[in-house]
């Protein structure tokens, strides 16, 4: 939802009397930095934290253990009301928000616009969350360091009349909106995180709440709304696709851009929707008085990156973890659709020799589902099971065992066979007789499945397993180049390997 103002109004009083926050972009995303938090994180850890915990039961109830909007909305009075002091649009849905927050953040950011963008999870660093200003980059630990002081005593009243149970999201949620109105943003772009019962409504709450207050609905899939894929091409050796996008949405409010040959750096039909989404309400905000061009829209588009997502690491980032010859492509699916998109990209790269898959998962997620739509695409030759701490615990980890029990079910289900190749321990992968992973002699029927379960937590070692594994399959004297390692099941899977590459 958009607020109808052109231009952001702002008045100053509480704590946004004080003198603003640095608003500095930043590359670093971990290490000495964070250092100049203090003792913030260390309150934060004591919150409450479903991210680690899991959503709850109550979720979406007016109780103690439920996102109880009042909750917020107390909290946020003690703080100023910061977020009504500037214009907001509010990313919602399933899947594709994060993704969709980034190219418009980017889009607004290329007109000039000082832009503040809310967006989780975050993978090294929690500023990751929250980016302010003309260039972005995460949130400065100085910045971030001094709202927390200005704020915490108010942020230790409602944590003492909400009984304690506010949570570290809401408290986090919090500060960027009071960032935001101390750095006196343009617009906020707000990732919404909706849990729980809300979920299978959110597309009827979200147009419930557009009526009330009078603002646009506008939809992708509107029939004057084309974009297709024209080619897959490659960039300094990572792939990029190239996409036409026109929209042409007569009306109350009408829309039209016309963009060919847009190459964007996120791959997969998802990726070229949420970039369509992005242009869509880039287009509203142009109907609505704000200065959005065309090229602003092309520029922004293009210069989106996220790690993380269809994110394929560069040769020199192989080298670091020692991987040098095989293809890696890191993604943070976790879900049935993910899963389903993950698989489209990796067909659509067409990656030369052999494929693993390396998966380390949540226990409150669709395993069985998520296993089957990537082994529907292009058939891996190895998948390897694992484990990996969520939001920095283990109570939300899925044992590697129970994995590869659902795997070797997903695939006997689509009559694949399997070979259990058992624990791999460290960085050596398990002899394995080649003949298992060739075509059956004089058929089209594939060769075995290699499947096993790494040691735990998740490491480098695994992935160098898996380069073993897949040049054996590739067969001695093959010149295919190393094939695919593939490392998703969640975005903390994909933060442990960025780890491993800043150490």
């Amino acid at each position: 939802m958009v607020s109808r103002f052109p231009v952001p109004f702002r008045w100053s009083r509480g704590l946004l009397r004080a003198s603003s926050c640095c608003s500095r972009g930043i590359s670093a995303m971990a290490g000495g930095e964070e250092a100049q938090l203090g003792g913030f994180l260390d309150y934060m850890d004591v919150l409450r934290n479903y991210e680690r915990s899991g959503v709850p039961r109550g979720a979406g109830t007016d109780s103690g253990d439920g996102f109880d909007l009042g909750r917020m909305r107390r909290l946020l009075r003690r703080l100023g009301d910061p977020h009504t002091h500037y214009p907001s649009v509010h990313i919602a849905g399933t899947k594709g928000k994060g993704s969709t927050a980034a190219f418009l953040t980017n889009i607004m950011r290329e007109q000039g616009y000082n832009v503040g963008c809310y967006s989780s999870p975050h993978l090294l660093t929690i500023r990751e969350r929250i980016s302010v200003g003309r260039h972005g980059g995460p949130v400065s630990a100085a910045s971030l360091r001094d709202l927390f002081d200005l704020a915490k005593e108010a942020i230790d009243e409602s944590i003492e009349s909400e009984n304690g149970s506010l949570t570290h999201f809401e408290v986090f949620t919090a500060l960027s909106f009071l960032l935001f109105s101390r750095e006196n943003v343009d617009v906020a772009i707000v990732e919404v995180v909706i849990g729980g019962p809300f979920s299978t409504d959110i597309e009827q709450i979200i147009r419930d709440r557009a009526f009330l207050t009078q603002s646009p609905v506008i939809s992708a899939c509107d029939t004057g709304v084309r974009s297709i894929t024209r080619c897959i091409g490659r960039d300094y050796a990572k792939p990029y696709q190239s996409c036409d996008i026109v929209v042409k949405i007569s009306g109350d409010m009408p829309l039209s851009v016309e963009l060919h040959d847009v190459k964007l750096q996120l791959l997969g039909d998802h990726q070229r929707q949420n970039a369509v989404m992005a242009s869509c309400t880039a287009l509203c905000l142009r109907e609505l008085g704000w200065n959005v061009s065309d090229a602003s829209i092309r520029a922004g588009l293009e210069k989106t990156q996220l790690p993380g997502r269809s994110q394929f690491l560069t040769q020199d980032e192989a080298s670091v973890l020692g991987l040098d010859g095989a293809a890696i492509l890191i993604d943070g699916a976790h879900t049935e659709a993910s899963a389903k998109a993950l698989s489209d990209v990796i067909k659509t790269v067409e990656p030369e020799g052999p494929v693993a898959l390396i998966v380390g998962m949540a226990s409150d997620k669709e395993h069985l589902a998520f296993a089957a739509q990537l082994l529907s695409g292009r058939r891996p030759d190895v998948v390897l099971l694992t484990e990996t701490g969520i939001a920095g615990g283990t109570a939300r980890s899925m044992p590697a065992s129970s994995l590869r029990d659902i795997w070797t079910g997903a695939a006997l289900g689509q009559g694949i066979e399997c070979a259990d190749i058992g624990a791999i321990a460290g960085d050596e992968a398990p002899t394995v007789n080649i003949d298992h992973l060739a075509p059956a002699a004089g058929t089209d029927k594939p060769g075995l499945m290699l499947i096993g379960c790494g040691a735990t937590p998740f490491s480098r070692d695994l992935m160098k397993a898996a380069s073993q594994l897949l040049r054996r399959a590739d067969g001695p004297g093959a010149a295919r180049g190393g094939g695919l390692i593939c490392v998703t099941g969640s975005m903390h899977m994909v933060a442990s390997v960025l780890q491993q590459l800043e150490q």
